[in-house]
């Protein structure tokens, strides 16, 4: 099993509309970067089981845990003209970018804030605490994975 971070702006798609969701499963999609699309198409598997992070908001932080029910496959969110995700050289011929479906474990009873991570000796070489990474999609180790449920 691999370990995951998957951001989400609040606003944009929240872990209460995941909630909310028939069966609290929902497509991960507009991701738009490529190596959050290799990670999303070539890596993450049926079973893996992912952090929810709340990103660019008031309080940016881990809110839940998801877990990986359909592998990637290509994001239609791209191949229609009227959606904020649009990007006219994917095509369903030639896919460009890629999606999962992720399903609501559970969310936490508090956010575990992203001062808290930042905090916790064991994930100082956390990709998510690393300067520059804007990455919405991203591994954890193990041993990353254990740390943060220890901060719930």
């Amino acid at each position: 099993m691999n370990y995951w971070l998957l951001k989400s702006e609040p606003d944009a798609f929240s872990i209460t509309d995941l909630a909310q969701r028939p069966g609290r499963t929902e497509h991960w999609d507009g991701v738009r970067n490529y190596q959050a699309r290799n990670y999303l198409r070539d890596s993450m598997r049926r079973g893996d089981l992912a952090f929810f992070y709340h990103s660019s908001c008031a309080a940016p932080g881990i809110a839940g845990i998801v877990e990986i029910v359909r592998e990637g496959y290509p994001d239609f969110t791209a191949f229609d003209p009227f959606d904020t995700h649009y990007d006219p050289a994917s095509t369903p011929d030639k896919p460009r970018w890629y999606m999962v479906d992720v399903r609501l474990r559970r969310a936490f009873k508090h956010v575990i804030s992203l001062q808290e991570l930042k905090s916790c000796p064991p994930l100082e070489d956390m990709k998510l605490l690393a300067r520059g990474n804007r990455l919405s999609v991203m591994p954890l180790t193990p041993a990353e994975w254990s740390a943060i449920l220890d901060l719930e």
